[in-house]
């Protein structure tokens, strides 16, 4: 389950005890909760291997949970819905690692990303950047991993934490998707470097990350930061990746008319070195990443608004990435 930014305390979602593994067999297969050290820390991350990679070097995907969330909350240990788990699905039929890294822990005492939000004060101070690069490398020296092939997948706080990478991580990151997330108007971080794909895909009902921008939250909270609009986020990629300003528009099928809305795309492609931005614009979605397998409770949508159950987010973000190629 999401949880973010540290809004709002979740008295339905449990957290499981599970013991780190240190196992680093190159041939294992599964999901192992593993550590690393980064600037002086233990840093906890979980990392599923599938069966039969073969020989050929296989993308990677880091996952980034939501403020507040566990990494066995994304992975599904905690018995807890969550279509974040749905990536190892994907990793067994299209041969991927996935990983989930784990922030460290906020004003609110759980996990968080350090985010470029320069008005938040809610997250944590750690050098995130440093902790993601420092994990593709010790992943990359144990595992054939495509090093063209790096993407990263974030929600909420999460997601935020995805758009700091394409910033300042663009010499290993080919491309990212951030749900339920825009650019922070008031940043700690710099311009853009090199040219990365961003796919972003959020709710015009979002009541936690306004879809037209402002303060975050609900109710809305200083404390938590205050992002650019969405529209104004997509442009911001658009104009620095240089890309198509007329979308190609689809429209998805209305699979479920009780879930509140429908879910219409638009891709932006013809960017610097192949590079596309594309919108998922969730109309009458909330604060939470669209699924048809893995539906979250009325409860949670009574704090977070409405989820759309027109497509899979893992599924959608699959398809972005697997073309994608950092030069």
């Amino acid at each position: 389950m999401l949880k973010s930014f540290g809004f709002i305390i979740l008295i339905f979602l449990s957290v499981s005890c599970h013991k780190p593994s240190d196992n680093n067999d190159q041939n294992e297969n599964g999901l192992f909760t593993k550590t690393i050290v980064t600037d002086g820390v233990s840093r906890r991350y979980a990392v599923y291997i599938p069966a039969g990679l073969g020989n050929s070097p296989v993308p990677l995907i880091l996952e980034l949970h939501g403020g507040g969330i566990y990494i066995e909350d994304m992975t599904g240990e905690s018995g807890h819905k969550t279509p974040y788990k749905l990536w190892m699905n994907l990793a067994d039929r299209e041969k991927f690692i996935v990983v989930y890294p784990e922030g460290l822990n906020g004003s609110y005492g759980k996990p968080t990303w350090n985010d470029c939000r320069a008005n938040s004060k809610v997250s944590s101070t750690a050098d995130d950047v440093l902790f993601i690069s420092t994990l593709i490398n010790e992943l990359s020296s144990k595992y054939n991993i495509d090093l063209s092939r790096v993407y990263v997948s974030g929600t909420s706080n999460g997601g935020l934490m995805a758009l700091r990478l394409a910033v300042e991580l663009s010499d290993k990151i080919a491309a990212v998707a951030a749900i339920a997330a825009a650019m922070p108007d008031s940043s700690e971080c710099g311009s853009p470097v090199n040219p990365v794909s961003v796919l972003f895909m959020n709710g015009t009902d979002d009541n936690h990350l306004p879809y037209n921008g402002g303060t975050l939250s609900d109710p809305p909270s200083p404390d938590n930061g205050t992002v650019y609009s969405t529209e104004t986020s997509v442009k911001i990629w658009i104009t620095f990746d240089q890309t198509d300003t007329v979308p190609v528009i689809y429209v998805f099928p209305d699979l479920e008319p009780d879930d509140g809305g429908i879910v219409t795309r638009y891709t932006y492609s013809n960017g610097m070195q192949g590079t596309e931005v594309v919108l998922y614009k969730i109309n009458g979605g909330g604060h939470s990443a669209p699924s048809i397998k893995e539906q979250y409770s009325a409860l949670f949508e009574k704090y977070f608004n409405k989820q759309n159950h027109d497509i899979e987010m893992t599924t959608e973000a699959w398809n972005f990435f697997k073309e994608k190629r950092r030069n």
